[in-house]
């Protein structure tokens, strides 16, 4: 039986000659979405804003109408209510949060209770207030920081300097690409985006740590070889293992996506974007980088000596 090949074993394309066009490009990304994050900002959800969100499924010979519920919510007087389509009939109506704590949540139940029960079945209600929503943010950011800090140690101690910073750019240019993504798309950021993010830094230093491991493999057994060259070998000889991960990965994602249901989705969404930049950037950003920064194998670099002896080390 012939096994599936997603990408030919011997294969010698030049990814370094992209760097031209892929530097510039990640670039003006990583500005453009530090400047939407500071003039958009993030779409928070409920864990971080605080509020209660209630998902209204329409009842047997029931229509659903998002203008209706719409209307009807922001007539109880609570603030600007966010209402949203699902799929599949469901509606989405996130209540600012009150003012009264408890009390305060408890009456917008009431109304919603009076002005929908008719119609809709409650499928899904959640309330945070202030002060567990403060300490989520808190919580979340903090956990964010020090997980990214430890991988960039991790990186920091696990490669020789180069290699050390190239990883570490492509894994902080996975999470703003990332983050950028959320702001673009206004998915909902909740508790469940930081494991997102979180899950993605892994990915993204799987991928980066896999590359670099074999380039500092060839470096030692190629100590005259060009940089140039050494990268596009060492991309290529691992190539088809990620491809096959990555597509492996992308796969199980695009179910979650199709059938994971709504609860879930943005996490699936996010993830499924997430393979894509990191397999990207440890192609396109990490490596390449490491020619900028002047990487050098056996501590000198020279011209290549011959045909016959590149020939030799790119088989």
């Amino acid at each position: 039986m012939r096994l599936l090949r997603l990408w030919p074993d011997e294969s010698h394309f030049d990814f370094m000659r992209l760097r031209r066009f892929s530097f510039p490009l990640s670039a003006f990304i990583s500005v453009a979405t530090v400047v939407l994050f500071l003039q958009v900002g993030l779409n928070f959800g409920i864990d971080f804003k605080g509020g209660t969100l209630v998902e209204l499924r329409p009842k047997p010979g029931v229509t659903s109408d998002v203008g209706t519920v719409r209307h009807t919510a922001n007539e109880f007087g609570f603030g600007e209510t966010e209402v949203q389509e699902l799929g599949q009939g469901s509606i989405s109506v996130r209540f600012p949060l009150q003012a009264g704590g408890e009390t305060g949540q408890t009456l917008v139940m009431q109304k919603a209770h009076a002005a929908f029960d008719k119609d809709y079945a409650f499928d899904r209600v959640e309330t945070v207030g202030p002060r567990v929503s403060g300490e989520l943010v808190q919580s979340g950011t903090i956990g964010v920081v020090l997980s990214v800090v430890a991988v960039l140690l991790y990186l920091w101690f696990r490669f020789e300097r180069e290699l050390a910073l190239g990883a570490i750019v492509g894994t902080l240019h996975d999470i703003v690409i990332t983050v950028g993504l959320f702001v673009i798309t206004r998915i909902e950021f909740n508790m469940t985006s930081i494991a997102a993010i979180l899950t993605i830094v892994g990915y993204s230093l799987n991928e980066t740590v896999v590359v670099f491991d074999r380039t500092r493999e060839l470096m030692r057994r190629y100590k005259t070889m060009p940089t140039e060259q050494l990268l596009n070998l060492s991309i290529n000889s691992t190539m088809s293992r990620t491809v096959m991960t990555a597509m492996s990965t992308a796969l199980s994602l695009l179910a979650l996506v199709l059938f994971g249901g709504e609860a879930i989705k943005g996490f699936s969404v996010v993830m499924l974007a997430g393979v894509v930049i990191c397999t990207y950037s440890a192609i396109f950003v990490s490596t390449p980088f490491l020619i900028y920064i002047g990487l050098q194998a056996g501590g000198t670099r020279t011209q290549p000596r011959d045909t016959s002896s590149l020939k030799q080390a790119a088989e």
